[in-house]
C-alpha cells in the first residue's frame, strides 16, 4: 500500500453518509467510489506520506490516536476515527469543529512546525529525520490550513484517508 495521506473537505451528505456507515467495508467504498473518484482538486489537499509527520509535529512528537491537543490534534488523524480496521486510517472533523481547526492551523509557521519536528524521536519514526525530511514534511503541510479554512467557511467537514 501507498500510505500516501489525503485530506478531503466534503460536503453535509457526504458527511451524513460517512457517520451513518455501518462497517469498515462502508466506509471505504464511500470514499473510494465517491469522495476519491470524484478528486475534485479545489477541495482536498494531499500530504502524501508527510501525514505522520505533519501529525507529530502538530501534537507531541508521537503518532498516536488521541495525543496532543484539541484543536490541532485533529487536523490529521486526530479526529473521529470512522475506521476500525488496519488497511486503512479515516479520520473525520466534523463541519462545527472544523473553524477551530482552521484557525489553529493559520497560527502554524515554519518556525512552529520545526519546533514540532524536534519533538519527534527517531526511535518510532519510520523516517529519516534531518533537513532533507523536515522541508519534505513542510511542503506538504503548505495548503492545509486553506483547505481547513475553505471548509470553515463552506459548513464542510474534514476527512482524511490513508491506507497503510
Amino acid at each position: 500500500m501507498a500510505c500516501r495521506g489525503v485530506h478531503f473537505a466534503i460536503e453535509k451528505e457526504q458527511y451524513e453518509k460517512l457517520m451513518s456507515a455501518k462497517t469498515d467495508k462502508d466506509v471505504i467504498e464511500i470514499i473510494q467510489e465517491e469522495i476519491e473518484e470524484e478528486w475534485d482538486e479545489k477541495w482536498l489537499h494531499e500530504t502524501d506520506k508527510a501525514w505522520d509527520a505533519i501529525h507529530r509535529c502538530l501534537t507531541d512528537g508521537r503518532l498516536e490516536w488521541d495525543n496532543g491537543k484539541f484543536p490541532l490534534k485533529a487536523a490529521v488523524i486526530g479526529g473521529e476515527l470512522i475506521h476500525k480496521g488496519e488497511d486503512y486510517i479515516v479520520s473525520i472533523v466534523a463541519p462545527e469543529k472544523v473553524p477551530e481547526v482552521a484557525i489553529a492551523l493559520q497560527a502554524i509557521d515554519e518556525e512552529t512546525l520545526r519546533k514540532g519536528y524536534n519533538k519527534i524521536k527517531e526511535s518510532n519514526y519510520d523516517g529519516e529525520l534531518g533537513e532533507e525530511d523536515f522541508t519534505y514534511t513542510k511542503n506538504w503541510f503548505k495548503g492545509l490550513p486553506e483547505l481547513f479554512s475553505k471548509a470553515a467557511n463552506s459548513g464542510r467537514a474534514v476527512v482524511f484517508s490513508v491506507d497503510q
